[in-house]
């Protein structure tokens, strides 16, 4: 957002343009006026404003500093701006100042074709290989072997070589691991309309979004309603309820720059506590309403909403999907969209059809999968004439559809949309027709199995969640769906351990999946102990094959530390505050207490298993300590009774979100004080209030210290644009 932007809300037309022009004097030569027409005391308020927006107009530094201590480079071609988010835009602009020192001849300045070649090479976007890079190159740039080259010129050829690489291949993916950016940044109309009507259906009775819905499709009104983040918070809360405290969420009329950079923020975090896979998206491509980004959320929050029901937990008579102990172990490892395809093929067994369904795009075009699958389940509904009577595939859709219709599911598509195959719109169709009448069997069998499955998921469930986000949260290669099942073969886990600490897994060791030999994932599972010893990780008596059998209390405990390590590495690593230092326990303990004494508060945390913690108030003061406006005491219990204790805890995980913390806590953790989280919870704060840039202090992590390339940080989540000005591993703590 541009300065003019951020003071739009001013009632004082002021226009501000990319010089140094300021608001409030008329530059002409030396002589400087003050503008009299502005109030003393506005004058003061804006001109504070101003120098938060303090622009650095240069050729070498085009970046633009605003009140979140946000860096944002500034390109001079808007259709070059408009093909980057300001994440990848950083991100490149770090490889950029790196290549330019170790190009051949750094003295008189050129670059060679072989500088670009290999630059382009440690860009693991760029999927081509050295000779196509160098052949792709000669053909199309060959005039650069003895020019200098800028920045934009960079960002041209990267743009060109990642299409020529997007030609030669792609592959699809979950939807949960899809990225909310693409290369071409286009929409689909139809799964914008979907998810409009979507939109305008559970959130119609919403008291503040009443005055803005119903939403029209045909136009681009959801982008800017979405500018503020209620409407993002909101729908997060339809998705996974309780998951937003709403009294966090900004919701005035007139919403100021501050507000909606908390929302937007708080939106972030809360999503990716969802399970969503954020990549190159930071709050202010939230508040310029881009659509590709903001549709991409939009769709992931959706589709979680949808798949929700769909797993054993939530909807025990999947268990008739399977035969045995040993299949339903299989079934509990299965993502929702791999279970939902299996429970269609079971429906389509029981009505007749021979042919198996495996995606949800070209194996449902012609409609036969639909028209059996609608008559098992609701016969009585059955439309005239038979979809499959009718030739015109487009007339087939339609009456699928009607027999839908009279079921009461919602439509999510068109007749087109069935035809082309459109895989969001069909996968979300589907697990609607599944939320409505699933077909199953309320006569459970095998319940024993079940139980004792389920019986300790109170005491490992919140954790085994709170690892699995932070896991999914580092930007490895398979969304993980249970970590007592993905991480059995080892591999993600050395994925995890490398995210954690670059450089420390042999992967010429390493046995990537599919791996069928069981000595293979024992390998894999070795070398993730023996690295876990380097880091001195309490691991007595434990080895590769406990988690090779899904051992749960040793592959939590294995987890815990590397989150420990991780949080732990992150605090050290802001040098100028630790000098290097190791950071311990008491460390963090120590700082929380001197912050919220500091702040005139007399609460104090003995320990993190301090039972006087599950009121909230200490941390509600340490929140208020490192950020004062941050915390609304009217809305404040005494964190006496459960529910108190419970609206108290909600609204502190909302809260820090909001000032960007990445935490994947629950509120029953804190009302419980478990130990690990309450670190995690005061880590995360301390992280964050360590890490924001003081008044007046123009540090921010400079650029060259960012990600080295863009393969890591198109490949890790971020979950506010102040934080994502280092490397990519850091904006996803816990």
């Amino acid at each position: 957002m541009g300065v003019s932007g951020m003071l739009a809300h001013n009632p004082t037309p002021i226009s501000l343009s990319l010089s140094h022009t300021h608001p409030f004097k008329s530059n002409t030569h030396q002589n400087t006026k003050i503008n009299h027409s502005i109030p003393k005391k506005k004058r003061r308020t804006i001109h504070s404003l101003y120098t938060k927006y303090s622009l650095i107009n240069s050729k070498s530094k085009p970046i633009i500093r605003d009140m979140a201590g946000f860096v944002g480079i500034v390109v001079s071609d808007p259709w070059l701006q408009n093909q980057f988010t300001q994440v990848e835009l950083r991100s490149l602009k770090s490889h950029f100042l790196s290549i330019q020192k170790t190009r051949s001849n750094p003295k008189n300045g050129d670059f060679t074709l072989k500088d670009l070649s290999l630059a382009m090479g440690n860009l693991k976007t760029v999927s081509l290989s050295e000779d196509e890079r160098t052949r792709f190159l000669e053909e199309n740039f060959s005039g650069l072997e003895i020019q200098q080259l800028e920045f934009e010129q960079f960002l041209r050829i990267y743009l060109k070589m990642q299409g020529k690489a997007g030609s030669k291949g792609s592959t699809t993916s979950a939807f949960l691991k899809a990225a909310t950016t693409t290369l071409l940044h286009t929409i689909s109309e139809s799964e914008k309309s979907a998810y409009v009507n979507h939109i305008n259906s559970y959130l119609a009775e919403d008291e503040f979004l009443r005055k803005y819905l119903p939403i029209d499709p045909l136009t681009d009104d959801l982008f800017e309603i979405s500018k503020d983040g209620v409407l993002l918070c909101k729908l997060i809360n339809v998705a996974v309820p309780g998951t937003i405290d709403e009294r966090a969420i900004n919701t005035k009329n007139l919403l100021n720059p501050w507000e909606k950079n908390e929302n937007h923020t708080l939106c972030l975090n809360s999503a990716k506590a969802i399970g969503c896979t954020l990549v190159n998206i930071g709050t202010l491509d939230l508040a310029e309403g881009r659509p590709h980004l903001v549709l991409g959320l939009i769709s992931q929050i959706i589709k979680i909403q949808l798949l929700a029901d769909v797993n054993l937990k939530k909807t025990p008579q999947l268990v008739e999907l399977v035969g045995n102990s040993q299949d339903i172990e299989e079934l509990m490892s299965l993502s929702p969209e791999k279970i939902l395809l299996r429970w269609m093929n079971f429906q389509l067994k029981k009505g007749g059809l021979a042919r198996q369904v495996t995606n949800f795009s070209s194996d449902i075009k012609d409609c036969e999968a639909y028209a059996c699958l609608l008559s098992v389940l609701a016969p009585e509904c059955r439309t005239k004439p038979h979809p499959m009577d009718v030739k015109d595939l487009l007339e087939r859709a339609r009456l699928v559809l009607e027999h839908a219709d009279r079921m009461g599911c919602k439509r999510y598509l068109s007749p087109k949309d069935i035809v082309d195959g459109s895989p969001n719109l069909n996968l979300a169709f589907v697990a609607h027709i599944f939320q409505k009448r699933n077909g199953l069997s309320t006569q459970m069998r095998q319940m024993s199995f079940l139980e004792s499955q389920f019986e300790d998921d109170a005491l490992v469930s919140r954790e085994e969640r709170a690892f699995r986000l932070w896991i999914n949260s580092l930007g490895i290669s398979t969304y993980i769906n249970n970590v007592f099942e993905d991480l059995r073969n080892g591999w993600l886990l050395l994925e995890a351990l490398e995210k954690v600490k670059r450089g420390i897994v042999n992967w010429k060791q390493a046995n990537k999946p599919p791996i069928k030999l069981p000595f293979r994932k024992v390998e894999n599972c070795n070398q993730v102990i023996k690295i876990g010893k380097e880091l001195k990780f309490s691991l007595v008596n434990v080895a590769g094959n406990d988690i090779v059998q899904g051992n749960k209390k040793l592959i939590l405990a294995f987890l815990w530390q590397l989150m420990r390590y991780n949080i732990l590495q992150l605090l050290k690593n802001l040098r100028f505050h630790s000098h290097g230092k190791e950071i311990t326990d008491a460390d963090i303990l120590s700082w929380a207490n001197t912050q919220v004494k500091s702040s005139g508060k007399f609460s104090r945390m003995e320990s993190f298993k301090d039972k006087s913690l599950s009121s909230g108030i200490f941390f509600l003061h340490l929140l208020s300590a490192v950020e004062p406006r941050v915390v609304n005491w009217s809305l404040i219990t005494q964190g006496e009774t459960e529910e108190e204790k419970k609206m108290n805890s909600s609204y502190i995980i909302s809260v820090a979100r909001k000032l960007g913390c990445s935490i994947f806590l629950l509120p029953e953790d804190i009302i419980e004080v478990n130990q690990k989280m309450m670190l995690t919870l005061t880590a995360s704060i301390m992280y964050w209030h360590l890490k924001r840039p003081t008044a007046g202090d123009t540090r921010s992590q400079p650029l060259d210290c960012e990600t080295a390339s863009l393969s890591e940080s198109t490949s890790n989540l971020t979950s506010d644009d102040s934080a994502s000005d280092s490397s990519a591993d850091e904006n996803a703590i816990y």
